[in-house]
């Protein structure tokens, strides 16, 4: 039976930092930033079954790592957590992910796929001035409980070209127009879009020919600023101050409500930074329209 009343989710986006071998100053490796980064994850997902944890930045082997912390005792087939996503070197396991985390308890799996944002986006690929591989990825789930749909969509664009942000955000558009059905598909967009409002691929995302809103903008007009800090990029030093983390919500055949926003903090007591970005929560609630079960659909270029 399909329910009619608002489903309140979770989304978490959050930039993790790749692991290096050769950290910055006030960086620290991998080993000690992963217990922090799968506490902020457990503490800001535990008492929401809907969450959705969307990353940036991700090797596999801190995907593993993640992973493992998010299941706990639950790791293996049957693990509380699941995740969608391949590794944007070579559509399998090399190099960042932008995986989207989810319950499989909770929500099923339609169908998902990767798309390179490139000329060339359904193989792995570089596009015009960026200075490394971009991805989007993006995943159909259904609610097992109401039985309606959502899209999920993460994305990292590019810190140093320009022109490929520009276009990044023309495909990502124009998947957003395509995967949320003309808009009879709610849908939600997350990432490191490495672009602040007055950029190009934010004026586009958010642009006259789009469906999407920014969330804060979303929650300014009805509660002010949110909880946590202005900013999303810090650097390793608190010296790098600017927005380029974003959660997006499309405006379908639906109600989104938001009924709360955060950008959290990265450094604590122990003056050790879980990454060089904040994480970007927020609450909110959908009425979409719901649509029949359909079965999962796996990329064939996973």
């Amino acid at each position: 039976m399909r329910s009619h009343h608002p489903l309140l989710i979770r989304l978490l986006t959050h930039n993790i930092r790749y692991a290096t071998d050769s950290p910055f100053l006030g960086e620290e490796k991998w080993a000690v930033r992963a217990p922090r980064i799968v506490g902020e994850l457990r503490f800001n997902s535990a008492h929401c079954g809907e969450a959705f944890i969307c990353l940036q930045e991700v090797l596999h082997q801190q995907l593993i790592d993640i992973l493992s912390g998010l299941n706990g005792e639950h790791e293996g087939a049957a693990g509380e957590w699941a995740f969608i996503g391949v590794g944007r070197d070579d559509g399998k396991q090399a190099g960042e992910y932008s995986p989207i985390f989810y319950r499989p308890s909770v929500w099923t799996l339609q169908e998902w796929e990767t798309v390179w944002l490139s000329e060339t986006p359904s193989k792995p690929s570089r596009g015009w001035d960026a200075a490394s591989i971009r991805i989007l990825t993006i995943g159909l789930f259904q609610h097992r409980a109401s039985k309606k749909q959502l899209v999920a969509m993460n994305t990292h664009l590019d810190d140093q070209g320009a022109t490929s942000r520009s276009e990044a955000a023309n495909i990502i558009l124009t998947k957003i127009e395509e995967k949320s059905r003309g808009g009879r598909l709610s849908l939600f967009l997350a990432g490191d879009f490495n672009s602040q409002r007055s950029d190009d691929a934010y004026l586009k995302l958010t642009g006259t020919m789009s469906s999407m809103k920014d969330v804060q903008e979303l929650w300014s007009i009805q509660e002010g600023n949110g909880y946590g800090h202005t900013y999303t990029f810090t650097g390793f030093a608190d010296d790098a101050r600017t927005i380029i983390d974003f959660l997006f919500l499309n405006q379908a055949s639906c109600a989104w409500a938001v009924h709360n926003f955060g950008i959290l903090e990265n450094k604590f007591d122990d003056q050790v930074y879980n990454s060089d970005h904040r994480a970007v929560v927020a609450d909110v609630a959908m009425t979409p329209v719901p649509f029949p079960d359909s079965s999962v659909k796996r990329n064939s270029k996973a």
